[in-house]
């Protein structure tokens, strides 16, 4: 059975795994997994409690059984702006509404934390079309770049 739920500490590690799986799948043939963790050392992830649960922010797993194949978080900007962080799926969970489900739960988490609007960043429109049609889908407009990672296309909701 497929749920969505917070993180667990015993997942932290099959949580990165799925965000390197996925990295290394969009970037096949120009990053390699040595390279990747110069670029993200996923830091924020070791240390989920107080980078995102003490921080007004939630991660949250997508579990198969006991396996995680997807993740999804929430982290605070500023006390009216939050960032839709680490949304990554196995393949093989794409493409079925999972993706939609777990945004709506994260925005609903937003909202009850009193954020106002949600923003992500997106490395690159030709390499992750899919996720760039379930973001405008999901109501995500273009806004200028609003922090400094290696990031190409911002985005931003409105919550409501």
């Amino acid at each position: 059975m497929v749920e969505i739920k917070p993180i667990k500490q015993h997942q932290i590690e099959q949580a990165k795994q799925v965000v390197i799986a996925v990295c290394l799948e969009i970037w096949d043939g120009v990053l390699t997994k040595n390279e990747l963790s110069g670029y993200d050392s996923m830091s924020d992830i070791d240390n989920v409690r107080s980078h995102y649960f003490d921080n007004n922010g939630t991660f949250l797993v997508l579990v198969d059984g006991e396996q995680v194949v997807g993740t999804g978080a929430i982290r605070k900007l500023n006390d009216e702006i939050c960032e839709l962080k680490r949304m990554w799926f196995l393949k093989e969970y794409r493409g079925q509404g999972l993706g939609w489900k777990m945004a709506q739960i994260l925005f609903d988490f937003a909202l009850a934390a009193g954020y106002r609007k949600i923003r992500l960043d997106l490395a690159n429109e030709e390499r992750q079309p899919e996720a760039l049609k379930l973001y405008r889908k999901l109501g995500f407009y273009p806004i200028e770049r609003y922090n400094d990672s290696v990031c190409r296309v911002f985005m931003e909701k409105l919550l409501q």
